[in-house]
């Protein structure tokens, strides 16, 4: 066995972060850091967010993440265009020497949470080094890949985890003791703070550290996806070699994890419920949506459950027909897999009872706000589904066999806010 070869090839197998010089926003010519930050792009999915966002600043980051025109090459032109001008005349500035960021999340109820960014090297699922859980839509990688190209930006991080409790961690907390670069609470109650970390030798520290784990994937399938197109597009070395994360370590701080709920357009409730009589137990509940929620929870305990709302009750459905699930989830899955809601809700519900196409926008929405997937369903006459989240250990679990979970299958956060830090590649 070549041991020099073996040992070089296992040095290469964990997370490279690379300081980069990042870029901000001047907070001497915007209105507030505030009000040019906006959620990821994908939580932000109504034309009024975008428009809400876009009238809390002019240089609200929204019109480079989500630009507003008339076609796709119209859209990537405009978000070119648009940052093109915001560094000429100065809204945007580069930071003065390559470092890594680090983030802190803070609300009103106690919740802490400390993360780094940085660049990071883009690597292949069969790596082992950075695990995503979820499939991908292949257009919305395409749409996110021409945004890229367009702007030559990293214009918001993922988020990734990893467990780790180490020498970062260490780094990151005495950090935290420093007066931060930018400080700012945005509107949806949470307090945000950001470092620049620049001494060789804490970098030093968190690269030597990070060197020997992996990380999941929270939220960014699709960036990462992105990420992994453009190198390959590109001859190495090139700046795609990297993307813009942010690494969180949830052994020091774990995350939330939410459902994301699904709302289906034109499926009244009752059509949706009459469907499934004989294949699932269901249950009427005249109860407020906390309530239903707990009774949800408590179905989840003994196996697959599903909350139906949209005609001002909720409909708890669980206890599905073990010969249904048979005849409609693949048996080539782990166990693990078979079993989550997720998958009977695609594999069983929505192809099989339903005849739903789990990729038309036209028939079907994702959304992370249960109330407000709620409501929707009553106001425009379709289902919600609410579906109860998925433990952390349960994604990591399956992600470290290579198995991905259907898409949109869960919610970690808190989610960075967008426009507190970008990465142009070419700087």
């Amino acid at each position: 066995m070549n041991t020099a070869g073996h040992s070089e090839a296992t040095a290469r197998r964990g997370l490279e972060l690379t300081p980069f010089r990042g870029l901000r926003y001047d907070p001497d010519r915007v209105g507030s850091l505030a009000a040019v930050t906006s959620p990821p792009y994908d939580v932000v999915v109504r034309p009024d967010g975008v428009h809400h966002l876009e009238s809390a600043d002019p240089h609200n980051i929204v019109r480079l993440i989500l630009p507003q025109a008339g076609t796709p090459s119209a859209r990537t032109e405009q978000a070119a265009d648009t940052l093109r001008r915001w560094l000429a005349e100065g809204v945007l500035t580069t930071d003065p020497e390559p470092g890594l960021y680090v983030y802190e999340q803070r609300d009103g109820d106690g919740m802490l949470q400390r993360g780094v960014i940085g660049a990071l090297r883009v690597s292949e699922p069969s790596e082992g080094v950075v695990l995503p859980h979820e499939d991908v839509m292949p257009p919305v990688v395409a749409d996110r890949a021409a945004l890229m190209r367009a702007t030559r930006a990293n214009l918001e991080p993922l988020l990734l985890t990893y467990r780790g409790n180490g020498t970062t961690a260490e780094v990151v907390e005495r950090t935290a003791e420093k007066p931060p670069l930018l400080s700012t609470t945005t509107e949806d109650g949470f307090h945000h703070r950001l470092w620049s970390v620049t001494d060789p030798a804490d970098l030093a520290d968190i690269q030597t550290d990070l060197a020997h784990h992996q990380a999941l994937i929270a939220d960014g399938h699709h960036r990462w996806a992105t990420y992994r197109l453009l190198r390959a597009e590109q001859p190495s070395p090139s700046p795609w070699d990297y993307g813009l994360v942010l690494l969180v370590d949830t052994a020091r701080y774990p995350l939330r994890v939410r459902a994301i709920h699904r709302l289906l357009h034109g499926l009244p409730v009752a059509d949706a419920v009459a469907a499934v009589a004989g294949l699932f137990r269901t249950r009427r509940l005249e109860v407020p949506l906390a309530e239903a929620l707990e009774m949800l929870a408590d179905a989840t305990c003994t196996g697959n459950a599903f909350l139906l709302a949209g005609d001002g009750a909720f409909h708890l459905l669980d206890r599905p027909d073990p010969d249904l699930l048979a005849r409609t989830i693949p048996a080539d899955r782990p166990a693990a897999w078979r079993s989550l809601d997720a998958t009977v809700l695609h594999a069983t519900l929505l192809d099989h009872v339903w005849h739903i196409p789990e990729d038309s926008p036209a028939h079907i929405a994702y959304i992370h706000d249960t109330a407000a997937t709620v409501a929707k369903a009553e106001r425009d006459g379709g289902t919600a589904v609410l579906m109860h989240p998925v433990r952390e250990e349960v994604v990591r679990d399956l992600a470290r066999q290579g198995v991905t979970m259907p898409r949109k299958s869960t919610s970690f956060g808190p989610k960075p806010a967008s426009g507190l830090v970008l990465r142009a590649r070419y700087i």
